[in-house]
């Protein structure tokens, strides 16, 4: 068992494993439950989708004509699309997203979204239902959400994606 920890913390310490990793897979060890290897960074397999953009992160906010402004003005952020329920601010070839909320909760972070090259929707789809990730459509072609393993909605489009109002 001491040399299955020292394997671990040296892989994490060498980067091979998240902190999250290992973690989860010291306390499987300690409850004798380790059923399979924990998935490390080098065997994550061939497939991968290079993000070169973080196009934008969006907000819910319990007042989004309020918090609008604030960014509007504070970090002269223009408005690019709005509706009655969402903001889309421009921040250089990126933008910022504001998304109502309830008004009795905080402010939160609602998803944050890399532009990825050579953007295919099944591809990537695919490749996350690999590693059981929760995917929340599956029918959208040009962008789409789905939970990454630490349960962060993460949004996906290819670079130049402009974001849509509802």
């Amino acid at each position: 068992m001491i040399s299955k920890v020292e394997s671990l913390v040296n892989d994490f310490e060498i980067g091979k494993l998240t902190r999250r990793q290992l973690v989860v897979s010291l306390a499987a060890l300690a409850a004798g439950t380790i059923v399979s290897a924990p998935v490390r960074a080098d065997d994550a397999g061939p497939q991968s989708f290079p993000s070169v953009s973080l196009n934008h992160v969006t907000l819910r906010v319990p007042d989004l004509q309020k918090t609008s402004r604030f960014y509007q003005e504070f970090f002269q952020m223009p408005l690019r699309q709005h509706s009655p329920t969402v903001h889309i601010l421009g921040v250089g070839s990126s933008f910022f997203g504001l998304e109502q909320g309830n008004s009795s909760e905080p402010g939160r972070l609602d998803h944050y979204d890399f532009g990825i090259a050579s953007f295919n929707a099944d591809q990537i789809r695919a490749a996350l239902r690999k590693r059981n990730l929760e995917i929340q459509d599956e029918r959208a072609s040009e962008s789409f959400k789905f939970r990454d393993p630490d349960g962060f909605t993460v949004q996906v489009n290819g670079p130049d994606y402009v974001g849509h109002v509802s």
